[in-house]
């Protein structure tokens, strides 16, 4: 007989409502034992309202709360097997005490759910692919309207049906070379029409495939955030120009030189996108022990940027201090700068073309980070990084994004079997070499969507969920 699972949905803290979740065969027996005055005969996804007690048999039980049950019926259920939800208070206490109540029920194989067992149930009975299987964790982990739209379409089956598309091509190129390798024609030769037919569909798949493998970048971005770092001499207006598009203040703004003497990292959303804004201690020499550290620190994460904010003190002109940070990123693109030109309240000494001049082609704002300044800085600097990224163009109704790092690994492997697969026919190799590698990419692109993967990946994959999911 099946275990039946248990585990607590809701994240810790308080809350209006708490759910305590139950699957499998003994979810009624539960919940006839839990419920104070429980009807006999259970409606499915009907909701009844009653006392929650650790045995309704005994009739001087202690109440533990009042709530909701809902009994679902297999297969109706998001796992496929019978499901009991219990919507109590939210209180930490009240919903232990529930879960507990569950597991000392003293009814056959009734456990704590593992992470993310609820979920691979839904898998394993067929509810849900593991790409949406997947996605379920990125909804819950989204940080932005950009991460939810995507992940959202993922649960919903639209890349599992594109790879499924991708399969069904490279099946028909795989029939047909089973049907040349069985039935091999004598007279064949290199570019004749059969052969040729391959190569060209096996180019569609992998044109696919690449097609596929295009949006990583943008799903890198809707998943993790841009990592974007403001770098400058001391005092330029670093912190002030974080707190602005923070809205609030996270970092400490003086006059005194040096203020910042490490990395700050904080999180915000520019127009539904994540961005990871990293604060850093000012560019310049110094024999400060605890300030080379930090400037260490600064050098290391604009090596890892996708984009540097330059702030300069536009009150002053130019000098060995700014050279010494432009010379940080003189060998970047300039379509991954965005300079600032701070402090326009006390007048510009800095021009645009004294920039260009050192940093070609890079996207300028001029601005003061005081006041209303300070809100329109911001607002300047999110379009301008929307605008360099083309974050506006990403229309993910029409498009599949690729968000996942194990979904990328397996798609670069298909891409480069299927390439295999090509060269291997234009080379006038044996049909029956390059359908082992067009099969191989075949397997790849099924492992996305979970078939022919062991306990080991789907191991992996749920331990990342939350308990309850």
């Amino acid at each position: 007989m099946a275990d039946t699972i248990a585990a607590i949905s809701t994240a810790p803290g308080e809350g209006g409502i708490g759910i305590v979740r139950v699957s499998g065969p003994e979810s009624e027996s539960l919940m006839k034992r839990l419920m104070l005055s429980c009807p006999e005969n259970i409606e499915p996804r009907h909701a009844y309202l009653g006392k929650i007690v650790k045995d309704s048999a005994d009739t001087k039980a202690e109440v533990i709360d009042e709530g909701i049950f809902l009994f679902m019926k297999a297969p109706a259920s998001y796992t496929g097997e019978d499901m009991l939800e219990i919507q109590g208070h939210g209180s930490n206490v009240s919903l232990r005490a529930i879960l507990a109540a569950i597991l000392d029920s003293g009814l056959q194989d009734v456990r704590m759910a593992d992470p993310g067992e609820f979920t691979k149930l839904a898998f394993l009975n067929g509810k849900m692919d593991l790409s949406q299987a997947e996605a379920v964790i990125d909804i819950i982990k989204a940080k932005s309207d950009l991460s939810l739209e995507i992940a959202e379409g993922q649960r919903a089956g639209r890349l599992s049906e594109n790879i499924q598309d991708i399969r069904d091509a490279l099946i028909d190129v795989l029939a047909q070379m089973a049907v040349d390798i069985d039935y091999p024609d004598e007279d064949y030769e290199v570019g004749n029409d059969d052969y040729g037919e391959l190569i060209d569909r096996l180019r569609w798949v992998h044109s696919d495939v690449e097609e596929l493998l295009d949006t990583v970048r943008i799903g890198r971005i809707a998943r993790e955030g841009v990592r974007a770092v403001i770098a400058g001499k001391p005092n330029a207006g670093k912190s002030s120009l974080m707190n602005a598009i923070l809205g609030e203040g996270r970092v400490i703004v003086t006059d005194v030189p040096g203020t910042t003497r490490d990395t700050v990292e904080e999180s915000a959303s520019m127009g539904g996108v994540p961005i990871v804004l990293v604060d850093t201690a000012g560019l310049h020499d110094s024999d400060d022990k605890v300030e080379k550290i930090g400037i260490e620190k600064t050098t290391h994460a604009i090596a890892g940027a996708d984009l540097v904010i330059l702030v300069f003190d536009g009150s002053q002109q130019l000098d060995e201090e700014d050279d010494h940070v432009i010379s940080y990123v003189e060998n970047m693109s300039s379509d991954n700068i965005l300079v600032v030109i701070n402090k326009e309240d006390l007048g510009r000494s800095i021009t645009e073309e004294a920039i260009l001049e050192k940093l070609p082609g890079v996207r300028i704002i001029s601005t003061s980070l005081i006041g209303k300044g300070a809100v329109e800085a911001a607002k300047k600097v999110s379009e301008s990084i929307g605008e360099m990224l083309n974050l506006g163009k990403i229309n993910v109704q029409e498009m599949n994004i690729v968000t996942n790092e194990r979904h990328v690994h397996l798609l670069r492997k298909a891409s480069i079997d299927i390439d295999d697969a090509i060269n291997m026919l234009q080379n006038g190799e044996p049909v029956e070499v390059a359908e082992l590698s067009a099969h191989y990419a075949y397997e790849e692109l099924g492992k996305i969507i979970g078939e022919e993967v062991g306990d080991e990946i789907l191991d992996t994959v749920f331990s990342k969920f939350c308990l309850g999911k």
